[in-house]
């Protein structure tokens, strides 16, 4: 082990305020890498010529990193611990977004897609240590809440991500741009998130955190029980809430990959200074150059935008909505919710379609942290287990948005919405009946 576990009563005492205040940087981080990713799907497409579900493969080199080192991650915090693990994760993502660079010279898809997965990897890492993290930073009936608060950090890196991508990334160079100019678009912003990354990385190795272990002092096995000669299969709620996350991150990343294409499809315009901002005059002017809405791909990416504005307006308010109401009976509702929204933009067209679709990304909000805290509620001693295990099933991100992208191809971005509304149904039918535990550990 790399860190020495407490007793209970020494965590409980604790102040966790500091050390959760730190772990929200990192969500932030996470979220906004993610999504800044998704905008690759459109830029590879116009770089490649390629068709969606090619283009898709950005998402899934990025989401099969998770199945690949969510396992590895889960016994790296075993033998180092939380922190020192945090620390790896932030320096392999340095290498991964510095890969960005040659793949841009050299005008290479696999360059670009080994560069993706590498990021992955460190995401993936970050992710498995911090999400169980923050939910044993205090009491285990309020670990929905944390995570839910915390994922709202993730959002707002998440709603920045297409504001830049829109700004630096998916910008008009016009017909005669070469492929190596349209490509070398990614390097300065890669650029800068491997030095942020680096930075944080070398204060992180010199912050305190407290040490926790693996959660086997805060939720420890009941006496006479031999709690490692249980399998992690046994839990039922712990293996359907692995689906869920399967079934979540691949819709909301499918979406949110598509969406740019989506919105152009459905007619988003160029707004006028004096039509659409009418008396704002100069300063409506610089609102449209800043956030980059002056042509039609820069107006979707802040839709896009607004899509992920929705999940953080969603984490803040359902962080006070599960202090009213019980996590699973949210999930389910929000589940139902987003299934609606995808029938009503399957349905029609225009604004309407443009703006059901958004507000999934409100009600996609609360659910990969209250999937992931019931996931993993009443595991004890195999928390740490339970967490590899859910998070190796964000591969989801990898495989979902290449067959929503395969469906696009062959019938339409609309009529593939039908396989993201069948998995908010599934993610309503875990938070509704699904999550109980048949036992646990603790």
């Amino acid at each position: 082990m790399g860190t020495r576990p407490q007793p209970p009563d020494t965590v409980d005492r604790q102040s966790y305020i500091g050390p959760f205040l730190t772990i929200t940087i990192l969500f932030f981080i996470f979220g906004f890498i993610t999504n800044l990713n998704m905008a690759l799907v459109p830029h590879l497409r116009k770089v490649f010529t390629l068709p969606y579900a090619w283009a898709m493969l950005a998402e899934s080199a990025f989401f099969l990193a998770y199945f690949v080192f969510s396992t590895p991650s889960s016994k790296l915090i075993e033998a180092i611990g939380y922190k020192r693990t945090i620390v790896v994760s932030l320096f392999i993502q340095v290498v991964g977004a510095l890969l960005f660079v040659p793949a841009a010279r050299l005008v290479s898809f696999p360059l670009f897609l080994t560069a993706v997965f590498i990021v992955g990897a460190g995401v993936t890492a970050l992710q498995t240590a911090a999400n169980p993290y923050v939910s044993i930073l205090g009491p285990e009936h309020s670990a929905p809440f944390r995570l839910t608060l915390a994922q709202a950090f993730n959002s707002t890196g998440g709603m920045i991500a297409p504001i830049i991508a829109g700004q630096f990334i998916l910008t008009d160079l016009g017909p005669n741009a070469s492929k190596a100019v349209i490509a070398g678009t990614v390097r300065g912003p890669y650029l800068a998130i491997a030095a942020g990354l680096l930075l944080l990385g070398v204060a992180m190795a010199f912050m305190h955190l407290p040490a926790i272990g693996v959660t086997r002092e805060f939720r420890g096995a009941r006496k006479g029980v031999a709690a490692m000669d249980h399998s992690i299969w046994e839990f039922r709620h712990t293996i359907l809430g692995a689906v869920g996350i399967f079934l979540y991150v691949g819709v909301e990343v499918g979406l949110a990959s598509i969406a740019v294409n989506y919105f152009l499809q459905q007619g988003v315009s160029v707004p006028s200074t004096d039509s659409f901002f009418g008396s704002w005059g100069t300063f409506g002017t610089w609102v449209i150059h800043t956030f980059g809405l002056s042509d039609r791909v820069g107006i979707a990416s802040a839709l896009l935008s607004l899509y992920w504005f929705g999940a953080l307006v969603g984490r803040l308010l359902g962080s006070w909505m599960l202090t009213k109401v019980k996590a699973g009976g949210l999930l389910g509702g929000f589940g139902i919710a987003a299934a609606a929204m995808l029938i009503v933009s399957m349905a029609s067209s225009g604004q309407v379609a443009i703006w059901s679709l958004v507000l999934c990304g409100f009600f996609n909000s609360i659910m990969f942290p209250n999937i992931f805290a019931l996931g993993i509620a009443g595991l004890g001693p195999l928390t740490s287990k339970g967490s590899g295990l859910i998070m190796t099933a964000v591969v989801g991100g990898a495989i979902i948005p290449a067959l929503i992208g395969l469906l696009a191809d062959h019938f339409g971005i609309q009529h593939a919405f039908i396989l993201p509304m069948l998995c908010y149904l599934y993610i309503a039918f875990y938070g509704l009946a699904g999550h109980r535990p048949a036992h646990a550990m603790a």
